[in-house]
C-alpha cells in the first residue's frame, strides 16, 4: 500500500503534501468564512470568490500543460508553490491588520487560480518523475489520501482557530505549510529523478496537445464521460448540505458529520487504490458505474444513519474512479505530451463542477433534494453504460457486467496490445 514511500524523493514530496494539504483545506474554510464576514453574509459574494478562483483553469488550463512540458518541472513546482505561500501571508497579513475587504480577497482568488493552472499539471506529471511508471498508480493514489486526508482534518481545524484567533492568522498558518513542500522539493536528489525531456518550444503546441487528444478514442471517451460523473458528483457536498438540511431537517453539526463521511470514505477508496499494482480500465469503468448506482441508493435513504451509511461507500467508489483515471492517464500517453494532456484532463476535471452547481440547485429546488441526486445518479449510470460500449468498439474489446459476480466490470483485448497503456491481454 506504501510501496512508494521506500523512494527518497516521493517520501519527501509526500510528507510536504501532508502538511499542505491541510493547511490548504483550512484557507479554503478561513476564505469563505472571511467573505461572509466582509460582505455582511452574501452568498452571492461567496460564490464569486469561489468562481474567480476557478476562473483561471477554465480560460488558461490548456496554456498551462503546454509550459509544464517545456521546462524542468522540479524547479517549477518550486516556483508555483513559493507563490501559493505568498499570496496566502498577503491575504493573511491583511486580514490580520483588519484592513481586507472583498475585493481584496476576489484579487487574491484569482491570483492563485493563475497559478493553480501551471501547478497543478506540474504536480500531476512530476509525480511519475519520482516513482516512475512502474509505481505511479500508487503514488497517485497516496496524493489522493493526503488530499482527503487535510479534508477531513483542516476544516475542523480551521473551524476551531478561527473562533479562537480569527481568519487572518489561519491564512499566515497556511503560507508556513508551504515551507514544508519547498523544503522537500529543495531536498530532493536530482539525480534520482526520471526526468522528461523538456519539449522543444515550437509554433501550436497548445493546439498539438488537443489534437493528440481528440485522435485518441479512448482518452476522448473517458473524458466525455468524466464530464458528465463530475458535473452532477462533484457537486455532491452542495446536495448533501440540501439533504442535511432540507429532508431530514438537521443542524450543522449533522452537515458536518455528513461531509466528513463522504472524505472518511473518499480516504478509505484511496488507500485501497495503492494497493494496485497498475490502472485497468475495468476498474475506471467499475468505480465511475457504482459512484452513480450509490448516489441514486443516496436519494432513497429512508433515514438519516441510512443516508450517511451510502455516503462512505460513494467516497470509496469515486476515489476508485479518479485514481485509476489519473493514472490510466498519465501512463498512456506520449511523455513529451504529459504536461498537456494532464492539463486537458485537469482542465475537465475541475472545470465543469461550476457549471454543474446551478443544474444541482435548480433540480433541487424545482424537485427536491432527492430528485437532485436521483437524477445526478441516473445520468451517470447511463453516460457510463453508452461509454463502455462505446469502448468496446473503439478498442476492439469485450465488455462484460456481472453484477453478482467478481470482477463486476470485466474488459478483455482479443489482441496482444495494450490497452489505455496498462499491461496487454484481459484488462
Amino acid at each position: 500500500m506504501f510501496r512508494s514511500l521506500a523512494i527518497r524523493n516521493y517520501r519527501l514530496f509526500a510528507a510536504g503534501q501532508v502538511v499542505s494539504n491541510t493547511g490548504t483545506w483550512m484557507q479554503r474554510v478561513a476564505q469563505d468564512w472571511l467573505v461572509l464576514q466582509l460582505s455582511g453574509g452574501s452568498g452571492i459574494a461567496l460564490g464569486l470568490a469561489t468562481a474567480l478562483q476557478f476562473l483561471p483553469m477554465l480560460l488558461f488550463g490548456l496554456w498551462g500543460g503546454t509550459l509544464v512540458d517545456r521546462v524542468a518541472k522540479r524547479r517549477l513546482l518550486i516556483a508555483t508553490q513559493a507563490a501559493m505561500g505568498l499570496l496566502a501571508a498577503g491575504l493573511g497579513a491583511l486580514a490580520t491588520a483588519g484592513a481586507a475587504e472583498v475585493w481584496h480577497v476576489y484579487l487574491f482568488a484569482f491570483a492563485l487560480g493563475l497559478v493553480t493552472v501551471v501547478d497543478n499539471p506540474a504536480r500531476q506529471t512530476f509525480v511519475v518523475e519520482m516513482v516512475g511508471d512502474r509505481d505511479l498508480p500508487n503514488a497517485v493514489a497516496l496524493n489522493s489520501a493526503s488530499f482527503q486526508f487535510g479534508r477531513v482534518g483542516g476544516p475542523a481545524v480551521a473551524g476551531l482557530l478561527i473562533s479562537v484567533i480569527g481568519s487572518g492568522p489561519v491564512f499566515l498558518i497556511n503560507a508556513a505549510s508551504f515551507l514544508a513542500v519547498l523544503g522537500g522539493l529543495w531536498l530532493m536528489r536530482p539525480k534520482e529523478l526520471q526526468v522528461t525531456e523538456p519539449a522543444p518550444r515550437t509554433k501550436g503546441q497548445t493546439m498539438e496537445g488537443v489534437r493528440y487528444v481528440l485522435g485518441r478514442p479512448d482518452l476522448t471517451l473517458l473524458l466525455v464521460m468524466t464530464i458528465f460523473v463530475q458535473m452532477f458528483g462533484a457537486n455532491v457536498q452542495n446536495q448533501i448540505a440540501l439533504m442535511a438540511n432540507n429532508v431530514f431537517e438537521t443542524g450543522a453539526a449533522a452537515f458536518g458529520t455528513a461531509a466528513a463521511a463522504l472524505a472518511a470514505g473518499a480516504l478509505a477508496g484511496a488507500l485501497v487504490a495503492a494497493r494496485r499494482e497498475r490502472p485497468r480500465l475495468r476498474i475506471v469503468l467499475s468505480g465511475a458505474l457504482a459512484f452513480g448506482v450509490l448516489q441514486g441508493v443516496s436519494a432513497l435513504a429512508p433515514g438519516y444513519g441510512a443516508f450517511v451509511s451510502v455516503l462512505v461507500l460513494m467516497g470509496v467508489a469515486f476515489m476508485t474512479f479518479t485514481t485509476s483515471l489519473n493514472a490510466t492517464f498519465q501512463l498512456s500517453v506520449d511523455p513529451q505530451m504529459r504536461g498537456r494532456v494532464m492539463s486537458i484532463y485537469m482542465l475537465v476535471f475541475l472545470g465543469v463542477a461550476p457549471i454543474g452547481a446551478p443544474i444541482v440547485g435548480f433540480l433541487a429546488d424545482a424537485f427536491g433534494p432527492r430528485a437532485s441526486l436521483g437524477v445526478g445518479g441516473a445520468v451517470s449510470v447511463v453516460v457510463v453504460l453508452a461509454i463502455a460500449v462505446l469502448l468496446a468498439r473503439s478498442l476492439r474489446v469485450r465488455v462484460r457486467f456481472s453484477p453478482l459476480r467478481r470482477p463486476f466490470v470485466r474488459v478483455s483485448a482479443p489482441t496482444d496490445r495494450p490497452i489505455g497503456g496498462a499491461s496487454p491481454g484481459a484488462d
